[in-house]
């Protein structure tokens, strides 16, 4: 869920030759990774689960056990929220936190994500199972701007003040929500922690997180750091598990205020019902797509075909924003579609941590359907004719087609001649059942602040 494009020196992943000559100017991964971290994290503390149960956690790529992780349930959930809220409590080290001290607790997180960068683009390589390259150039990349960005914000959260009528003085202010449930994927374990956390603590908030039960290894790594950066126990809470027992209690919490999380439709409509059953609380969802990718006649074709190559085939497609709906103008499909079974074909698929490598293991495959369309108006219902709505791309070198596709498509985010161009900046998120709010950007902080008005009689003096 970030750029496809994968940046190295000298652009070496372009000329295998190149590559080869250029290995030592690559990271490498850490050779025997000792797994440290497998307990659950509440109040900065490692513990094991109430139950006694844990639950083993394999290399996708070839099927070995690597380790085994204590497995939370409601017991655990109900113990890091009690652990959380009396973190938000008033009068608590984290509520009488300076905002500036928040964001220096943030970018102290990053500086320690930086530093164990190599070690963690293993692990997510190790446990998920993409290329570490990738994850490495990717995935931390993406981890450490997010993490930078939400520290810059901490302390610029304004209210305004209202000129009311009468003889007040009104003004807002903008207050953390609370206790925050957040529930976590596989395709992009330490990513989507960084996406879920840092908007949440930027505001004041504290954090009760569930990582996927497939990749739960990154995210426990990162208690270690969150401890060693400085902040107060209790404020993030990691608990490993799954879905239907440590995250429909996240869901139905009545002591958790909001919740995100990122994942399939299906079970984003179990979490909308949970909470609402529940006490209302707030909800963010980031669901799934089918998302259109429109090729006009005027595109660069060699840059269109890359593009729509990556756009479903980056991250092995296991990607929500995969545009794995491809609508290629008539004269050109024939083209289109012969270079493209020739990229597809030239995929390196192999182990992650060969440099040479495009395509890890896979859990579901990418399948890139490639439609042919007449007209502007044609394209435009049928890419709209879907019960998704998170992404699109258009690819033409006509600003007034680009424009007017943009302006039509029913998704959160519209890409003009580029695919998978997100960062921490903007905001993302769907319509329709793509899902309810966005992430990241300004917008973000949005989805984890309350808005309070508060309104000051003036005295009138006696004449």
């Amino acid at each position: 869920m970030t750029s496809s494009k994968i940046e190295m020196p000298g652009e070496v992943k372009a000329d295998p030759a190149a590559l080869m000559a250029s290995l030592h100017l690559l990271p490498s991964p850490t050779p025997n990774l000792e797994i440290k971290y497998t307990k659950i994290f509440i109040n900065n503390e490692w513990q094991n689960s109430e139950s006694g149960r844990v639950f083993p956690v394999y290399n996708p790529a070839t099927g070995e056990q690597v380790c085994e992780v204590q497995e939370a349930d409601k017991a655990d959930i109900d113990k890091a929220v009690q652990a959380a809220r009396l973190a938000f409590s008033l009068g608590s080290v984290w509520r009488r936190m300076d905002a500036s001290e928040r964001g220096r607790l943030l970018d102290k997180l990053a500086d320690l994500v930086e530093r164990d960068r190599a070690v963690l683009a293993t692990m997510e390589s190790l446990n998920g199972g993409k290329p570490f390259l990738q994850a490495f150039y990717v995935d931390l990349q993406g981890v450490i701007k997010t993490l930078r960005y939400y520290a810059g914000w901490a302390d610029k959260i304004h209210g305004m003040t209202i000129p009311v009528d009468g003889d007040y003085f009104t003004f807002t202010r903008h207050e953390p929500i609370g206790v925050c449930g957040q529930i976590i994927p596989w395709n992009f374990p330490l990513l989507m922690f960084a996406w879920k956390i840092a908007p949440a603590l930027c505001c004041g908030n504290t954090v009760v997180i569930k990582p996927a039960e497939q990749t739960p290894l990154s995210a426990l790594y990162m208690g270690a750091l969150i401890k060693e950066a400085g902040f107060p126990p209790g404020v993030i809470n990691i608990l490993p598990g799954y879905g239907p027992t440590a995250g429909a209690a996240i869901a139905s919490h009545i002591g958790i205020d909001k919740i995100a999380f990122t994942g399939s439709t299906e079970v984003g409509k179990l979490i909308q019902e949970a909470a609402g059953r529940s006490n209302l609380k707030r909800v963010t969802l980031e669901l799934g797509g089918k998302s259109p990718n429109i090729i006009f006649a005027d595109a660069d074709l060699d840059y269109a075909v890359e593009q729509a190559h990556q756009g479903v085939f980056f991250n092995q497609g296991q990607c929500c924003t995969a545009g794995s709906r491809i609508f290629v103008e008539e004269s050109i499909y024939e083209e289109f579609v012969r270079r493209s079974v020739e990229r597809a074909k030239r995929r390196i698929v192999g182990s992650p941590f060969d440099p040479t490598t495009e395509q890890g293991p896979q859990i579901f495959g990418p399948v890139q359907e490639i439609l042919r369309f007449k007209t502007m108006d044609e394209v435009i219902e049928r890419a709209n004719n879907s019960d998704f709505g998170l992404v699109a791309a258009v690819f033409t070198n006509d600003i007034n087609k680009a424009l007017t596709v943009s302006s039509a498509m029913q998704a959160g985010t519209v890409w003009i001649n580029c695919y998978n161009a997100l960062n921490a900046q903007s905001p993302f998120g769907g319509f329709k059942m793509s899902g309810n709010g966005r992430e990241m950007g300004e917008f973000g902080l949005r989805e984890y602040s309350e808005v309070k008005t508060v309104t000051v009689k003036i005295p009138q003096k006696n004449s």
